[in-house]
C-alpha cells in the first residue's frame, strides 16, 4: 500500500495536466460554474464512492466526480451549459477502458505462458513476486497521473470562476501537490476494502496474474492520460484482471461478481448526477 501511495504522489513529474484541463474545461461550461456547483459536485461524488466503499464495489470515483458536475450544472442551466465532446469521449472509454485493459493484460500474459513455458512454478512464482514490485509501480503511476487530475480540474475551475487565476484556466502547482497528496494517503489508509475485492473476489491472483493484469493496466491509463480522457483506473484494471483470470480457465473469473462491477459502472454517472443535483437544488434555495 505505501509502495503504490509513493508511485501515486510521484506521478505529478511525469504526467502533463491534459486530463485536469478536460475535467476543468470540458465537461462542463466554465462559465456556469461558482462556489455552489463545486459544492453539490463534490456531495455527489462523495456520496456515491462512501457508499460503494462500504460496500467493497471498485467503481470509479473519476465517473462520480464527473456525474455530480453534470448533474448540478443541469439544475442551474439546463442541457447547454454540458461539454458534450468532452463527455461523449468519458462515456465512450468508459467501454472501451476495461476492453483494452483485458486485451492487454491477456497478450502480456499469454506472452509470458509462453516466454516461461520450461520453467517451475516454483522459479516463475520467484521471478513474479518481484515483477509485481515494477508493475505495481507502473500501474499507480498511471492512477497518480490519471485520477488526481480530476481532482485537480475541479478546485482549478472554482479558482477560476472565482477570480483567483487571472484571465486564464490553468492548474496551480500548490493545486497538484495537494491532490496527489490526498491520493496517496487515500490509497494507504482506504483501500483495503477495495483490495480484497479486486485481489479474491473477481478472481483468485497469483503473482503472475497480478504482474501481467497491472501492467495491462497501466498501459491502458498511459494511453488515456495521453488522450486527456478522464477514464476509470477501477474499470481499467478490472478488464485486466478479467483477462489474465479468463487466460487460466473460464471459470477462473467469477463473472458473477464481475457482473455487479458492472453494474456499477452503468449507475455511477446517474446516481452522483441525481444526489448532485438535489444537493444544488437545495443549496440554491
Amino acid at each position: 500500500m505505501i509502495w503504490a501511495a509513493f508511485f501515486n504522489f510521484i506521478a505529478f513529474l511525469i504526467f502533463p495536466l491534459h486530463v485536469a484541463n478536460t475535467v476543468g474545461k470540458g465537461i462542463v461550461d466554465p462559465a456556469i460554474v461558482d462556489s455552489a456547483v463545486i459544492a453539490a459536485t463534490l456531495v455527489g461524488a462523495c456520496v456515491w464512492d462512501l457508499w460503494t466503499w462500504y460496500a467493497g464495489l471498485p467503481t470509479s470515483s473519476s465517473h462520480a466526480l464527473i456525474g455530480g458536475f453534470i448533474g448540478a450544472a443541469l439544475v442551474k442551466v439546463g442541457p447547454s451549459a454540458l461539454v458534450l465532446p468532452g463527455i461523449e469521449k468519458t462515456v465512450a472509454f468508459m467501454i472501451l477502458a476495461p476492453l483494452l485493459g483485458m486485451a492487454a493484460a491477456s497478450v502480456i500474459g499469454v506472452a509470458n505462458y509462453w516466454i516461461f513455458r520450461n520453467a517451475s512454478p516454483g522459479r516463475v512464482d520467484h521471478i513474479f513476486r518481484k515483477g509485481q514490485l515494477l508493475s505495481a509501480a507502473l500501474y499507480s503511476l498511471g492512477h497518480g497521473g490519471n485520477d488526481a487530475q480530476k481532482t485537480m480540474g475541479v478546485i482549478s475551475i472554482l479558482l477560476f470562476s472565482a477570480g483567483l487565476l487571472g484571465p486564464k484556466f490553468y492548474v496551480p502547482l500548490w493545486v497538484v501537490l495537494s491532490c496527489h497528496a490526498a491520493m496517496g494517503l487515500g490509497t494507504m489508509f482506504g483501500g483495503w476494502r477495495i483490495v480484497k475485492t479486486m485481489g479474491q473476489r473477481v478472481a483468485k491472483l497469483r503473482p503472475f496474474d497480478g504482474c501481467c493484469a497491472e501492467t495491462g493496466g497501466a498501459l491502458t491509463l498511459y494511453l488515456a492520460s495521453a488522450l486527456g480522457v478522464p477514464v476509470s483506473t477501477t474499470h481499467t484494471i478490472t478488464g485486466g484482471i478479467m483477462g489474465v483470470g479468463a487466460l487460466r480457465r473460464f471459470s477462473a473469473v467469477k463473472w458473477d461478481v464481475g457482473g455487479r462491477i458492472v453494474w456499477a459502472w452503468i449507475l455511477t454517472i446517474p446516481a452522483s448526477a441525481l444526489v448532485s443535483a438535489a444537493c444544488y437544488w437545495a443549496i440554491a434555495r
